[in-house]
């Protein structure tokens, strides 16, 4: 697949260590070595950072050619925190270089040459004017690519108008159990479980899936008028930072390949979960590894109510 992915790109900052991230870009990485073309839009400061991402972008055989060099700010940076079970903590430093993507129109024609199958967005990097107005550019001339939209909720960075408007350019949508609930009370719906949700929201929407991420507990997935939930893979988790962003490129793959829903949840499942058992979000990984995970057995997991005013479990 050619698949455009317009986002963040910035380092992660975990005590004395960086580690190369960005929702999107992690994505993009992840997606990359699933084997299809991605090309990643966004921007970096001309700056030391701003240099090493450059030179990891060629490493992982990601183009540079739409990341502008600004340079009057600096490569972004978020400080992450580990909390038990080595789920992160976000504080993000902006306004940072990702928020002033541009592309001349020499670089858009090239980037539009073969149309693109889909465009990858997240809700980050669209509270920046510059990246909104880009994007709904990329949207506009490229009619028949469908939209992959990762909610990705970071605190003081998206509104509810924001995420609404976001929502109703999609195709399919990827999001966590706790945005479920968050979008739910910010649009005052009340849904009796998670299908529910799907359902309501894809119909509202006009979305071809909704896919809610549940932690060890794996995921739901609803496609095409097809409900179901897929059983996660338990693994000592080293940090959770990119697994979410692994996971949806896995997706991806699997909607790319015309997977049954089963069959692209499991594998979801897994290429999250592998990430989250190694340190940084876009580490060392294959197909393989994904592949030897088990299932250890578990209890039937509860079914979760949503409410418009409270998500209570």
């Amino acid at each position: 697949m050619k698949v455009i992915s317009i986002g963040e790109v910035l380092w992660d900052v975990v005590g004395s260590e960086e580690h190369l991230g960005g929702a999107s870009f992690n994505f993009s990485a992840h997606l990359t070595r699933l084997g299809h073309e991605v090309f990643f839009v966004s921007a970096v400061g001309e700056d030391d950072r701003g240099r090493r991402i450059l030179q990891r972008m060629q490493h992982l055989g990601i183009s540079t050619a739409f990341v502008r060099r600004v340079p009057d700010h600096a490569t972004g940076i978020v400080t992450v925190t580990l909390r038990a079970g080595g789920q992160p903590e976000f504080v993000l430093h902006r306004p940072a270089a990702y928020d002033f993507p541009e592309l001349t129109t020499a670089q858009m024609e090239r980037l539009l040459a073969q149309p693109p199958e889909w465009i990858y967005y997240g809700t980050l990097h669209q509270m920046s004017p510059a990246a909104k107005e880009l994007t709904a550019r990329l949207l506009h001339a490229s009619t028949n690519a469908r939209r992959f939209y990762d909610v990705n909720l970071r605190q003081s960075s998206w509104t509810p108008e924001l995420v609404r408007e976001l929502m109703a350019q999609a195709t399919v949508v990827k999001l966590n159990e706790d945005e479920v609930g968050e979008i739910a009370h910010s649009l005052g719906t009340r849904h009796e479980s998670l299908e529910g949700f799907c359902r309501s929201y894809a119909a509202r929407f006009g979305w071809q899936g909704v896919c809610i991420t549940r932690g060890v507990l794996g995921c739901a997935l609803f496609l095409n008028g097809e409900y179901i939930q897929a059983e996660g893979y338990p693994v000592k988790v080293a940090d959770a930072v990119g697994a979410g962003d692994a996971f949806a490129a896995a997706l991806l793959h699997g909607l790319g390949q015309g997977w049954r829903p089963a069959r692209m949840a499991d594998f979801a499942n897994r290429v999250g979960a592998l990430v989250a058992s190694r340190r940084g979000a876009i580490p060392e990984w294959t197909l393989g590894e994904a592949e030897a995970l088990q299932h250890e057995p578990q209890h039937p997991a509860p079914q979760h109510h949503v409410s418009g005013h409270k998500e209570t479990a």
